[in-house]
């Protein structure tokens, strides 16, 4: 592709792969997630109220948003590395003179691209049900960037690490299914005895969530700001290892 430099083939390759098929990628973890508010709605929606003045509803459609965008930038730079790997077309991402940084980025930036994509439908289709108010816009933009680069961070270390799809999927099945669903994107932590309470802050995902919350209502369980800062030093933790993986061509050149 003339004019692309080869990091901005790659970026346009994986947008690409996951654009063309929208309908799987991005519209179905959407219809998902109407589903998830219709169910846990429907069933405690007047029966709790989590925050002072706000709904459950209102309460559970930001943790819906932001689940939706990380699991589907953690599934975006797995699924293509492990599926580049198993057919052989790798080869064609590590012979031409592309940098570690390049490859992460290119992986990355598109995992983040399908992250908001998906979070950004699944606001506007349940946004129909409650509206909500936007407290910190800045808040919510910051977490919901640093999640999905998170997200699509650790897809690249689980793709890079995963030799086939059942390695990747016990990854996926029991790392990243668990810590989302436990981090506090049905409930608020503060409902919790306080045994449970600290180990979910142990939880990384539970400061994404809860961050990324506080961006719609100004109310959270930890300070925004400390979440923040935890929520970057565990991404530029990741970044480092993932870059370390790519330029040792860990598992990638045999």
């Amino acid at each position: 592709m003339s004019g692309y430099s080869g990091f901005g083939t790659l970026f346009y390759k994986e947008v690409l792969r996951f654009w063309k098929v929208a309908f799987q990628t991005v519209l179905a973890p959407v219809v998902t997630a109407l589903l998830y508010l219709t169910i846990f709605g429907h069933a405690l929606s007047g029966r709790v109220e989590v925050y002072p003045g706000v709904t459950y509803t209102s309460f559970l459609i930001p943790g819906l948003v932001m689940m939706s965008v990380l699991q589907n930038a953690f599934a975006n730079s797995s699924s293509s590395l492990i599926q580049s790997k198993i057919t052989g077309n790798l080869v064609f991402v590590l012979l031409p003179p592309l940098a570690a940084p390049e490859i992460f980025a290119a992986y990355v930036l598109a995992s983040i691209l399908r992250g908001l994509a998906v979070g950004a439908g699944v606001f506007i289709v349940t946004i129909w049900f409650v509206p909500l108010g936007f407290a910190a816009p800045l808040f919510i933009i910051a977490f919901a960037v640093l999640g999905s680069a998170i997200l699509g961070t650790l897809g690249l270390i689980a793709g890079i690490w995963a030799e086939k799809f059942d390695q990747l999927a016990s990854f996926q099945n029991f790392l990243i299914m668990p810590l989302t669903f436990l981090s506090g994107v049905f409930y608020s932590t503060h409902s919790l005895p306080p045994v449970w309470r600290e180990v979910s802050r142990l939880n990384p995902f539970f400061y994404m969530i809860d961050g990324f919350r506080y961006g719609f209502f100004g109310l959270s369980d930890i300070n925004p700001f400390v979440s923040l800062t935890i929520v970057f030093v565990f991404f530029v933790a990741l970044a480092a290892l993932a870059m370390r993986m790519l330029a040792t061509g860990y598992k990638l050149r045999h």
